[in-house]
């Protein structure tokens, strides 16, 4: 996955930097509130049953950041259940956002996404001298 940003123009919200379109930033986030919810580590059953709300289109936006006077009622999200695994949990794994145990069969929050941009910029550091 590339990530292409302008730093003049950067975003306040991840999200927005990480995936292309608004669609996968918000089930990003839900996704990201999920795991959350259930004190940072969520199972690989739990991920299924995610997957299939979303599939389903029964998963309700209930995000607090949501803009109230956009939609008076909560909307209900709908995503392919592959595109779901394809588009945002395998991208979140590989950049490091979201790491799976598995020995515990569980997916977790993780802060290997900033220890790369960390080394990214030390990379660019060594580059310049």
């Amino acid at each position: 996955m590339e990530i292409l940003f302008d730093r003049f123009n950067l975003p306040e919200d991840i999200f927005k930097i990480v995936f292309p379109t608004e669609r996968q930033q918000v089930v990003a986030k839900l996704l990201i509130k999920r795991i959350k919810d259930n004190s940072g580590t969520i199972g690989k059953t739990e991920m299924s049953m995610f997957a299939t709300e979303l599939h389903e289109g029964t998963l309700v936006d209930n995000r607090p950041d949501m803009d109230p006077f956009r939609r008076s009622e909560k909307p209900k999200i709908s995503y392919n259940k592959r595109q779901f695994y394809d588009r945002i949990l395998t991208p979140l794994k590989s950049m490091g956002m979201i790491d799976y145990d598995l020995y515990k069969k569980q997916y977790m929050l993780s802060d290997k996404f900033n220890k790369s941009m960390i080394k990214i910029g030390l990379l660019w550091l060594r580059e310049i001298r």
